[in-house]
C-alpha cells in the first residue's frame, strides 16, 4: 500500500465525504479510490477557499480538506490558509512535495519551512 493510500484511507476512517482538490497530487487518485468524493477545481485558492467555507458552514462538524500540487500549487495556496488560520477555521491541507533530491534548492517553495507559521500540527 502507498502513502497515498493509506492517508485516503485515514480520511474516509475519519468521516471525510468530500476533497477538493487541484492536479497534481496523488492523494486524489487514492481518495477517489477509497470511495471519497473528489472536487477537482482550476485554480487552488478557490479549492481552499470551498474547503474553509465546508468548515464554516458546518460549524465545525465537517471538516473540509485540500490537496495541491507542490511548489506552485501550495505557494498559491499560502494566503488562503493563513486566513483559516487566523480565523481559527479548522481545515485539513495536503500539499504534495518535491522528491528529496529537489529539497529545499531555491527557488522552490518549501512547505514545510513556510507553512509551520501558518498551521497548527
Amino acid at each position: 500500500m502507498k502513502a497515498a493510500a493509506v492517508v485516503a484511507e485515514i480520511l474516509k476512517r475519519e468521516g471525510v465525504k468530500f476533497l477538493i482538490g487541484y492536479p497534481v497530487n496523488q492523494i486524489i487518485e487514492a481518495a477517489a479510490e477509497a470511495d471519497i468524493r473528489t472536487i477537482i477545481v482550476r485554480q487552488e485558492r478557490v479549492g481552499l477557499h470551498m474547503a474553509d467555507a465546508l468548515s464554516r458552514v458546518t460549524s465545525g462538524d465537517r471538516i473540509g480538506v485540500f490537496a495541491m500540487q507542490h511548489g506552485p500549487g501550495a505557494e498559491n495556496s499560502f494566503g488562503g490558509v493563513a486566513q483559516a488560520f487566523g480565523d481559527s477555521v479548522p481545515i485539513v491541507v495536503i500539499p504534495g512535495g518535491y522528491p528529496r533530491h529537489l529539497l529545499n534548492i531555491t527557488p522552490n517553495f518549501s512547505s514545510w519551512l513556510n507553512y509551520q507559521h501558518v498551521t497548527k500540527w
